[in-house]
């Protein structure tokens, strides 16, 4: 209706304007025939001096006055019949636009009707549109894009929280368990309850450190609440200082290489990143294997890289390495500390500093993980 009414709107301004300019037209060519078919003064005064029984004489008849009055009616009449016929095609040109702006809009309706039809069930379900590719086939286009990236975003969340709630259920049976049989045992002693409580609080250990990083995972994901400097240096050597006993229990060769990078971001976000790959490196290893870690700035960014031996990872499995309780086996984490939650966190990180990150196969085994963090604010 609102389309309607601007059609009939610019058409009648059109037609109003079109209409002023031919009635001036008309009324200025017009006013100049009658003056030219009037005549002139002097030949009225000869007429007038020859007297009636003059031969040649003929009285002075008001002719401009009769003419310029039927002029007058003439555009009267114009002017009418003018506005009659603007009404008209005014109204024609309302209807058509009705038709015109329903024939134009049903590609939106189309798409309203679809869209509302589809919810968190069948995010599976698409527009595509079909026709030529205007504004409204590239509307459809886009919501077809977004709803693809939903449905990812919406299948992503159901697999975290079907494997959350299964790393969590894990500890809390076998928690229940050695409290059943450690009740149930009659011959029960101080012994076997302490051994009992000691693998009840091992158990709370790795329930909080899966807590942890899920929280920090939810909370990367997020986004950042603040930004401020970062030198990521600073933050390597405090990750390495961190991890220090693991990297001497397992015997690595490591190489640390730290030149100062500064970035903007959040600080404890940073360090859990760099903290997180080079843990990731170093129970990912071989005997006797290699660790090395470089940061620097260059190219308006500052990097961290961290790069280790290990098992090969085959190109075709690095994506899976960074979804929540994936393995290269492409099996949730095993008994052995690990969830599967590391690579995850880091690429959440990333994100959410806007970083790019990079990472490849090592040669000869391992994995290479670059971190580009831009330097700007």
């Amino acid at each position: 209706m609102r389309l309607t009414l601007l059609y009939a709107g610019l058409f009648l301004l059109l037609g109003t304007a079109l209409l002023a300019v031919v009635y001036v037209l008309v009324a200025r060519g017009s006013s100049i025939q009658v003056s030219q078919a009037v005549p002139a003064p002097s030949q009225v005064i000869r007429r007038l001096r020859l007297g009636p029984g003059a031969p040649g004489f003929s009285p002075p008849f008001p002719l401009q006055t009769v003419v310029s009055q039927q002029h007058n009616q003439d555009l009267d009449r114009l002017l009418t019949i003018s506005w009659v016929v603007l009404a008209i095609t005014t109204a024609g040109a309302a209807v058509l636009g009705w038709f015109a702006a329903g024939r134009v809009l049903r590609p939106l309706r189309e798409i309203t009707s679809t869209a509302q039809t589809i919810s968190a069930g069948n995010l599976h379900e698409r527009l595509a549109l079909k026709g030529p590719n205007d504004e409204f086939k590239r509307l459809g286009d886009t919501l077809d894009d977004l709803l693809a990236r939903l449905e990812g975003s919406f299948e992503s969340q159901r697999r975290f929280v079907a494997n959350a709630s299964h790393e969590l259920r894990t500890p809390l049976t076998l928690e229940r368990t050695l409290l059943q049989v450690a009740l149930a045992d009659p011959n029960a002693t101080e012994q076997t309850l302490r051994a009992t409580c000691e693998e009840l609080l091992v158990s709370q250990a790795e329930q909080e450190r899966l807590l942890e990083a899920l929280l920090t995972l939810a909370s990367s994901e997020r986004g950042l609440d603040r930004r401020e400097p970062v030198d990521l240096a600073a933050q390597a050597e405090s990750a390495i200082r961190q991890l220090d006993s693991k990297i001497e229990r397992h015997e690595l060769a490591f190489d640390a290489s730290l030149d100062p990078a500064t970035t903007t971001g959040d600080p404890a976000l940073i360090r859990r990143l760099i903290a997180n790959l080079i843990d990731n490196a170093v129970d990912h290893n071989i005997d006797g294997g290699r660790v090395e870690i470089r940061t620097e700035a260059a190219d308006g960014y500052a990097l961290v890289a961290v790069t280790n031996t290990g098992p090969p990872v085959p190109a075709d499995q690095i994506a899976r390495l960074f979804e929540p309780f994936q393995r290269l086996e492409g099996m949730r984490a095993a008994d052995d500390g690990h969830h599967g939650l590391g690579l995850s966190i880091v690429r959440a990180i990333a994100v959410a500093h806007n970083a790019e990150l990079a990472v490849a196969p090592h040669a000869g085994g391992g994995l290479s993980v670059t971190v580009r963090f831009s330097r700007r604010a």
